[in-house]
């Protein structure tokens, strides 16, 4: 874009004399951030997390969903801390320019977008099988094309998004929770009050062959899996401009949020371990839907298929909406063109970030159909949970540099991080883990995207750094540091 065309755009963009530009609604409470935190992440716990069990075995899937749920409310705590103080959209971004400049937060955005939209278009895919399987349990024998489905699933939740942040995240909540129900009602389900279902956990113990079968580096390289089971939470950042009060909202939300994963990664876990026979469990595409099949219940069946369906397109709803936040809060500060920065005057959406984002969703959940390369979509995971990785590695070093530009005592906090700075070093080194681990599987999916980022870095600094309004980077309700 030309000087002269990002200087239309910001004209074009400017309110007329007498009147405000609109803004994005403060409408939110806890309960959405909730529903967009678990919503964005319980599609893991019904299918994903079980590629650790290949990896690691029974044990080392478990040992994963414990180190990585540490991992994740270090994460939890110290977003509770910072966007309660910074409370804007754009989350993790928002901070980044805050507390370090311009291109770690060009980096960051561009992490938060890439990372929802292919996450997004993996939901998508994964919906248009789900329903295939749905039809075949109502007796059809005709086989349903994938395309019309994941095409209208992310246009249906666009739309949903782009009419308002409150209505979209208020089905989430709805959604959200009947499918954490799901799995609540399989565990009571298959447990002792069902003599005709029981549980073989008593094979696993002090068995290596099914605990630990490749031993402790089986655990290292399970951890890149259990991800599944929290990936995502980190989003409720994302709303924190549109919640009426941020600073009690996004801690209670999301305090709530990775507790409820706990509890349903624990459940998830010992069910599937319970029901299914370690080498399928690690290949499964729903194993909490075949757990539910080899209970024998025809109610639990049906309940674990619409609990996979709701949780995938809770999250699929949910990325649309971090997404948008993401590429909106960029635009706004002309990191990207300003056009995309515009606030719906009725709705209060981003919505020429929420619609710009739709077809490279759908190309990223059609391109695996089309070119019949089912491995692409595990590439497209993938780049979406190395995108998450490094984010998660600046989060640790930066909250370090938050207290140092604002030692406590110096702003109020809605929410104060314990134990600091433990949390964040081993956000940190936990992190560094993980990357090992996504490298052992990965290595050239890992180096391919570095270059991207490296590529895209590039580009920020040549052509798009020039129109950064440097002076108006430091948007927060908070005193400026010594230097800043």
């Amino acid at each position: 874009m030309t000087a002269a065309g990002e200087s239309s755009a910001s004209t074009v963009s400017a309110p007329a004399p007498g009147h405000h530009a609109p803004a994005l609604r403060k409408v939110l409470s806890p309960m959405h951030i909730w529903a967009l935190g678990v919503g964005i992440v319980l599609v893991g716990e019904f299918m994903g997390w079980n590629f650790s069990v290949e990896k690691g075995g029974m044990y080392g899937a478990l040992v994963a969903a414990w180190f990585v749920g540490l991992l994740y409310t270090c994460i939890v705590m110290i977003n509770s801390e910072i966007t309660s103080a910074i409370p804007a959209a754009g989350g993790q971004y928002a901070q980044a320019k805050h507390t370090v400049g311009p291109l770690m937060a060009f980096n960051v955005g561009l992490y938060l977008t890439l990372a929802y939209t292919m996450l997004e278009a993996a939901n998508a895919n994964v919906l248009s099988y789900l329903l295939s399987q749905l039809s075949s349990l109502t007796g059809s024998s005709e086989e349903l094309s994938p395309y019309a489905f994941a095409t209208l699933a992310i246009m249906a939740l666009a739309w949903l998004n782009y009419r308002g942040v409150f209505a979209a995240l208020s089905l989430n909540f709805v959604i959200t929770g009947f499918a954490f129900i799901t799995i609540i009602v399989l565990f009571f389900g298959v447990s002792g009050w069902n003599a005709g279902i029981s549980l073989h956990l008593d094979g696993l113990i002090g068995s290596l062959d099914n605990g630990l079968p490749y031993g402790w580096i089986g655990v290292i390289a399970a951890f890149q899996f259990g991800m599944w089971f929290y990936l995502g939470i980190e989003g409720t950042a994302q709303a924190a401009e549109e919640c009426r009060s941020a600073s009690r909202s996004v801690p209670i939300g999301s305090m709530a949020g990775i507790m409820t994963l706990i509890i349903a990664a624990g459940l998830t876990w010992y069910v599937c371990a319970g029901l299914l026979p370690w080498h399928y469990l690690g290949v499964s595409i729903t194993p909490l839907f075949d757990a539910a099949r080899v209970s024998g219940s025809g109610v639990l069946v049906v309940l674990l298929l619409l609990g996979t369906l709701f949780a995938t397109i809770a999250s699929a709803n949910g990325c649309i909406n971090d997404a948008s936040r993401a590429w909106f809060s960029m635009s706004r500060d002309r990191y990207l063109p300003a056009w995309f920065s515009a606030v719906h005057p009725r709705y209060h959406t981003p919505f020429r970030s929420v619609v710009f984002l739709v077809p490279i969703a759908i190309a990223f959940a059609l391109l695996p159909v089309l070119l019949d390369q089912p491995t692409l979509l595990a590439t497209v995971i993938t780049f979406s949970i190395l995108s998450g990785l490094l984010t998660y590695s600046f989060m640790g070093p930066n909250f370090i540099r938050f207290r140092k530009l604002w030692p406590m005592g110096t702003i109020t906090r809605g929410y104060v991080l314990p134990l600091h700075p433990a949390p964040a070093i081993a956000l940190l080194l936990l992190s560094g883990i993980v990357f090992f681990a996504t490298f052992l599987g990965y290595g050239t999916a890992l180096l391919s995207l570095l270059a991207f980022y490296l590529l895209a870095s590039i580009w920020f600094v040549q052509r798009r750094y020039k129109y950064v309004k440097r002076g108006a980077q430091f948007t927060a309700d908070l005193p400026r540091p010594r230097g800043y």
